[in-house]
């Protein structure tokens, strides 16, 4: 009773090392409303979740001691609630593959009571987010927002798991390995086969198209090879989107350059269109230049 906050104190530290102890974990991320077994003698019955949630309001305000903060590091402790669902979530992904050999959870995957699937879900979408960051910072355009992006340190250890498990290209070729591996045809077509949200036919329909494939790298043109998805040669592609639609104002105001010497275009002028050089017939392409 001479320093009843000190042993609370000790309590806690003791009731912590223990759970360490017992459960093998290899940081101290303990569920709130956690409670230590009777049968642990002197720290059974101890809320151990709660005196974690309580220790970490008083690090984020600053109030915690300096020499209690480095006793709870020592333990491994998770500071960040926003980590703290990582790690949770982080350590059911490890039990999922190692049961199921990857880390591919439908949406709808439940394990050991949490939620894998939604969580796998969020990852991925966090990651993408990451991966256009980075596109845009290659390109030399700016980032317009970044919060909640995953950082290369959380895709690390989610690639220590399963490197299958991103969003990105490799993502959808596990996809199509599994569904072939128990036995599936091979999709070829748009919505042929669907699975976690990915559509495998329209992938693989995009992989032979002789422009993606040209972009992929050696290795990835091989694990495709591998699967029988070979490249589609076309000898001409029809240009579409905004990119022909810009290539045809371009053709339409060159042309009324040439004639009138200017671009003070009318508003409501409508341009004809020659024929390109070398073609048989005019095209009888028109596109409005205002």
């Amino acid at each position: 009773m001479i320093d009843p906050e000190g042993g609370y104190w000790r309590r806690g530290i003791e009731a912590a090392t223990r759970w360490l102890r017992e459960t093998g974990a290899d940081r101290l991320r303990v569920p709130y409303a956690y409670v230590t077994p009777e049968a642990w003698g002197a720290v059974g019955g101890h809320p151990l979740g709660q005196w974690l949630a309580s220790r970490r309001i008083e690090y984020a305000d600053g109030a915690l001691e300096a020499g209690r903060v480095v006793e709870l590091e020592a333990l491994g402790v998770v500071w960040s609630e926003w980590d703290a669902a990582w790690e949770d979530g982080l350590m059911v992904a490890r039990r999922y593959a190692e049961a199921n050999g990857h880390f591919l959870p439908p949406v709808t995957a439940v394990w050991s009571a949490y939620p894998i699937g939604v969580w796998a879900k969020n990852a991925r979408v966090v990651a993408r987010r990451a991966r256009e960051n980075d596109e845009l910072w290659a390109a030399g355009r700016p980032v317009v927002w970044s919060d909640g992006a995953m950082t290369r340190a959380r895709q690390d250890e989610l690639d220590a798991i399963d490197l299958g498990w991103c969003p990105a290209w490799q993502w959808r070729l596990r996809l199509v390995q599994a569904h072939v591996r128990v036995g599936g045809a091979l999709p070829a077509v748009a919505g042929a086969v669907v699975v976690p949200g990915e559509d495998l036919g329209r992938w693989v329909a995009a992989q032979r198209d002789e422009e993606v494939w040209g972009r992929l790298v050696p290795a990835q043109q091989m694990l495709l090879e591998s699967l029988g998805i070979e490249p589609v040669r076309m000898n001409k592609r029809v240009e579409r989107g905004h990119d022909a639609k810009w290539a045809l104002g371009l053709r339409a105001a060159a042309q009324f350059h040439g004639r009138e010497g200017h671009l003070r275009v009318p508003r409501k002028h409508v341009e004809h269109l020659a024929a390109k050089p070398g073609a048989s017939a005019p095209q009888g392409a028109v596109t409005r230049l205002w």
